[in-house]
């Protein structure tokens, strides 16, 4: 169980960093460290360094928030279905019995929330080496391009979102 802890704990840190991304250098450096584990290395300071992660780190902070709010809603949805389902439940997964499709949409909507957990704990990784990179001294280079395609790809799925019928 070893691995749960670890899984959850990189999960709370990808929320954690969303509020971290405005405080001090010191700050974002120790938290690693205190919940992961994870030394970081301090560069010499640079301002443009330290904005460009707190940008990039806060757009992918609210990337998490946005996955732990579309999991909620997922398997309140799946639990709560006979409350939010439409009348026509023959072409509804499960159907035509109003008991099949909730069991159906219950199963999925819990059945989910461990992909969410995986989905949280892989930005948490991210954070950390997006950290690496911009502050700490031998980090990769490639998470920051890679948070501009996630900011893109998250400003996709909430147009979707908000789109769809």
């Amino acid at each position: 169980m070893s691995w749960l802890r670890t899984l959850i704990r990189y999960a709370a840190y990808a929320l954690w960093a969303l509020p971290l991304a405005i405080r001090r250098i010191p700050t974002r450096l120790r938290v690693p460290r205190r919940m992961l584990g994870e030394s970081v290395l301090p560069r010499k300071f640079s301002v443009a360094r330290s904005v460009l992660h707190s940008l990039l780190s806060g757009v992918v902070g609210v990337l998490a928030w946005l996955l732990v709010f579309l999991g909620v809603v997922a398997a309140v949805r799946g639990i709560c279905y006979p409350l939010v389902a439409n009348d026509n439940l023959e072409d509804s997964w499960g159907g035509p019995t109003l008991a099949g499709a909730w069991v159906v949409h219950a199963v999925l909507g819990v059945a989910v929330l461990p992909v969410w957990l995986l989905a949280l704990a892989g930005l948490g990784v991210f954070q950390v080496r997006l950290i690496c990179g911009l502050l700490g001294r031998n980090g990769p280079q490639w998470p920051a391009p890679a948070a501009v395609a996630l900011a893109a790809a998250a400003a996709l799925l909430v147009r979707a979102w908000l789109r769809q019928a």
